[in-house]
């Protein structure tokens, strides 16, 4: 694979250990060699945010890098099966969304949006010395790689994006096989409605956790520790949320709803593969058909009966069509050259 060039500083800005990032045994027991080096490091962004991100891998200084932008809420531990089957050879950077988790929060709520993680990115790839990389995004990453490909397009290798969506999620969420006329502001009056009332906001959160954890104590009965990946994920995702800032988690919301690039998706050059989920009903196949539509050359891969969790529940399918994508990713760069 090539496409991405990488070179390794002697010292990274703020390089600390990993003692922060702590997943669940059910994670990190499969994926020990996986977590063995991880390395936590943060970047100041351009307006002066702490964004405090992990990388893991290849220490090789020629390896490619590989960007993982996350859904909203979710970690390095979403990637896993990615990290585990490329690690040998790829240099992978995750970070923290500003307003969630270790990263800070600007004073601001409107810098939360998504072109701010676009260029949060941009602010880890200088703090590591990386000059291009290939950016996989996941839901919310996906929208954060296509504003960050139309921003950075030098920087930009190539695309895999995975159960995303243009942007504007509120008028396509919820509808997985037709669209259902249901007015966006509707769901922002929930969220600011919710935000403005804590209390109401806490006691969502303390249901939602008993709700998961019973869950998981159930299957744990059932299963001993065999859980599902998604049964972890689910846990993980939401101790996690609850634990960080809830309300930048529903304001994130609403930047994921404000966003769209579907407008600009014709500019992006890079090789793009988009996977989609049959089944997804929070952003539906049809938005994938979409933005593959619109990038010249970009491949679509469909899961028939995949969720908006394809990367937990089809690990093989995604990882063959990772493969088929840097094969072609390849094969175009050599054909440019």
């Amino acid at each position: 694979m090539t496409g991405a060039t990488a070179t390794s500083g002697s010292a990274h800005e703020g390089q600390q250990p990993g003692t922060d990032f702590a997943p669940s045994r059910g994670f990190v027991e499969p994926y020990e060699r996986v977590f063995a080096n991880l390395r936590r490091g943060h970047a100041t962004a351009s307006d002066g945010t702490t964004i405090v991100y992990e990388v893991v891998g290849s220490n090789d200084p020629n390896a490619p890098v590989l960007t993982l932008a996350n859904g909203l809420g979710g970690r390095l531990y979403s990637w896993l099966n990615l990290i585990d089957e490329l690690g040998d050879t790829c240099r992978f950077i995750s970070w923290d969304y500003r307003g969630l988790f270790d990263s800070a929060a600007p004073d601001d709520p409107r810098r939360l949006s998504i072109e701010t993680h676009a260029d949060d990115l941009k602010s880890i790839l200088d703090a590591e010395n990386v000059g291009a990389a290939h950016l996989f995004g996941w839901s919310m990453g996906v929208q954060v790689c296509l504003e960050f490909a139309i921003r950075h397009p030098e920087r930009a290798a190539s695309l895999v994006l995975i159960n995303g969506t243009y942007g504007q999620v509120f008028s396509t969420a919820w509808q997985p096989f037709f669209p259902m006329p249901i007015p966006h502001t509707v769901f922002h009056g929930m969220i600011e409605f919710t935000i403005d009332h804590p209390r109401l906001l806490a006691g969502l959160g303390a249901v939602l956790q008993r709700q998961t954890e019973a869950l998981f104590a159930v299957r744990k009965r059932l299963l001993g520790f065999r859980q599902s990946r998604l049964t972890l994920g689910l846990r993980q995702y939401v101790r996690d949320v609850f634990r960080s800032r809830p309300d930048n988690y529903l304001r994130l919301f609403q930047q994921l709803d404000a966003h769209s690039a579907y407008h600009l998706l014709g500019e992006i050059a890079a090789p793009t593969t988009v996977i989609s989920g049959g089944l997804d009903y929070l952003t539906p196949a049809r938005q994938s058909k979409a933005i593959a539509s619109r990038i010249p050359g970009a491949r679509h891969v469909a899961i028939a009966l995949g969720t908006h969790y394809v990367m937990i529940e089809r690990p093989a399918t995604v990882l063959a069509a990772v493969r088929d994508h840097f094969g072609q990713a390849l094969g175009m760069a050599t054909a440019g050259a």
